[in-house]
């Protein structure tokens, strides 16, 4: 049956809507596309834009990076030719200082850190006595870290060699609640006696603190003592310092003794000593270094073999460092009250062959045997009515504690030795008399071959 044409009309209109609607989706689309075409296109541009700046900063830091290596390898070549400007001064600093025509009896080093007005104090006083023996005792500052006052005030002294121990390194403690400072002084100590005793060669040493005024007899006293540390390799080191020298303890400016307590605050060392010890040398804590290796993990005994220190009576240096790194520690008490030996003693003409370990054994032995015993809950009441020497027993620490706090002496023990013993004996003078009080431990009358009735 034959269509009509209005039937072909609707059909053709129906197709040409459909094509219509077709063509305008497919441009619909298309502008979709490009739209984002366009978009990806200018984030294409954005990124290549931004990886060219990025690449561009790249080389820029690089180029930085190299320049900056450069200047490090300058500093560093400075550095390396700085450090040997620095040790050929220091060296010809000592030969200008050392005559070589004398033989150096001991380098004196003045261990320094931020304490200019102190250091000022402790120089004037040194170089008050030492003028006339210059051969005989060079003289050295060796500085800890940088402080640039310090530095100017030891360059100012045209008699002393300046050393300059600068360390960035971060401190470390083994403990917690330990000083830092400690480890420091530690390290510095080191570094300051390898480099006189190694690089500089000298026989002996003497270390004195920032801190500290000598006696006028202290190059003479440490030149004869210097004969008998060199021959007498039972002692360890000679002291300048009693630790119960203040003054009502004290009476006889020649009197010397031996003790197994290392006294420190100034002190010579012989170059064989210090080979023994450098290479042990604890982390902190190096005043009481000789007693107390137990810090670094060595054994009292394997350092001590047995030797002991040589302390005078009445004190040949006086501490006046109420602030440092102790913090005034004990100063008021007992380093204030120290007396300054201000006799002039003749060491030359001393005969110091009684502080050989054999003859001073007896001796002493002889001299606390012949002091008056004194027993019983009294003991302390009468040692202050008698007018000979006496000694009193004490049974342990504790108790060595509660006699030393009566008459005043220091308390403290260090690894089992109370300060200044010698056998376990601490001996004082009363009030400032010729009278001895010895305050005897359980064992020393044995120890030093001493018969009990």
């Amino acid at each position: 049956m034959a269509r009509s044409p209005c039937d072909l009309r609707l059909l053709l209109l129906a197709a040409a809507v459909a094509f219509i609607y077709i063509q305008v989706r497919l441009f619909a689309t298309q502008s979709h596309h490009a739209e984002r075409l366009a978009e990806a296109e200018k984030s294409g541009s954005r990124c290549t834009s931004q990886l060219r700046s990025m690449i561009d900063q790249v080389s820029m830091q690089q180029e930085k990076i190299v320049a900056l290596e450069e200047i490090k390898v300058r500093q560093d070549e400075e550095r390396v030719q700085l450090k040997i400007l620095i040790q050929d001064l220091e060296k010809r600093s000592v030969q200008t200082l050392v005559n070589k025509n004398v033989v150096p009896v001991a380098a004196v080093v003045i261990m320094a850190c931020n304490r200019p007005d102190y250091l000022q104090r402790t120089v004037e006083s040194i170089l008050k006595y030492q003028k006339t023996v210059a051969s005989k005792f060079p003289l050295f500052i060796s500085q800890d870290g940088t402080n640039g006052e310090v530095k100017k005030k030891a360059l100012s002294y045209s008699q002393i060699t300046f050393m300059q121990h600068v360390d960035l390194e971060p401190v470390r403690t083994e403990r917690p609640g330990e000083l830092t400072a400690y480890y420091k002084i530690a390290k510095h100590y080191k570094w300051a006696l390898d480099a006189l005793f190694i690089k500089h060669n000298f026989d002996r040493v003497i270390i004195l603190e920032d801190d500290m005024e000598i006696a006028p007899d202290f190059f003479d006293y440490f030149e004869a003592a210097a004969k008998l540390l060199d021959n007498d390799k039972t002692i360890m080191a000679v002291s300048s310092w009693n630790d119960n020298g203040q003054k009502q303890f004290v009476y006889d400016p020649k009197a010397l003794y031996r003790s197994d307590f290392f006294p420190g605050l100034g002190w010579m060392l012989i170059k064989p000593t210090w080979m023994e010890l450098s290479p042990k040398w604890p982390k902190a804590y190096p005043y009481c270094c000789l007693l107390i290796f137990r810090l670094a993990d060595m054994p009292f005994l394997e350092v001590h073999r047995d030797r002991q220190f040589i302390r005078p009576e009445v004190c040949r240096t006086y501490n006046f460092g109420e602030h440092g790194s102790s913090m005034g520690q004990f100063f008021e008490k007992y380093l204030e009250p120290i007396k300054l030996n201000d006799v002039h003693i003749d060491w030359n003409s001393v005969d110091l062959s009684y502080l050989k370990e054999d003859k001073f054994l007896v001796q002493f032995g002889k001299d606390v045997a012949s002091a008056t015993p004194l027993h019983g809950s009294d003991a302390l009441l009468k040692a202050h009515n008698m007018d000979v020497d006496v000694r009193i027993q004490y049974d342990d620490q504790g108790d060595f504690e509660r006699i030393a706090r009566h008459f005043g002496i220091f308390e403290e023990w260090k690894d089992g030795v109370p300060r200044a013993a010698y056998k376990g004996v601490v001996v004082f003078r009363y009030k400032s008399s010729p009278r001895r009080i010895y305050l005897v431990g359980p064992d020393s009358l044995r120890h030093l071959g001493v018969k009990q009735g």
